[in-house]
């Protein structure tokens, strides 16, 4: 996952077709996704976890294959989580040191789960991985 300070972070442009700021009160599976590279999801205050279902539905339930970007109240200890729901890049809140993200990925290097990037639980990680994950992909899609 890549980490971008606040003050390095373009807004998507008003009217820009390729890039989508989605309010977390938007349901993804409403959007035409044609096009779209980049989709920027609010997190409004760091309690507020919507933009966590948003992220997930659209890795696993839609297919979108664009950067998907965490924005407004992002922290550190938000970020592993947010990784494995589908997000590619977070934005920290004002006054968030970045160069302490990087502890949150050593502290936990692996997980026994699949998730919404990695479908295939660990257990699973085997020459039957490939079809396992096209039946979690198949039940999710139906």
């Amino acid at each position: 996952m890549k980490i971008i300070a606040a003050t390095a972070h373009i807004p998507c442009a008003e009217g820009q077709k390729d890039q989508i700021a989605l309010a977390n009160t938007e349901d993804p599976r409403s959007l035409d996704l044609a096009g779209v590279t980049r989709i920027d999801l609010n997190f409004p205050k760091f309690t507020d976890g919507r933009a966590y279902s948003q992220a997930f539905l659209l890795r696993r339930r839609l297919g979108f294959t664009g950067e998907i970007r965490a924005t407004g109240d992002v922290l550190i200890d938000q970020l592993v989580q947010m990784q494995r729901s589908g997000f590619d890049i977070a934005v920290l809140r004002e006054g968030v040191d970045a160069s302490a993200a990087q502890r949150q990925f050593d502290r936990f290097q692996g997980f026994y789960q699949g998730d919404a990037v990695h479908v295939v639980p660990h257990f699973a990680e085997t020459e039957d991985s490939a079809a396992y994950g096209a039946e979690l992909e198949r039940q999710d899609s139906a």
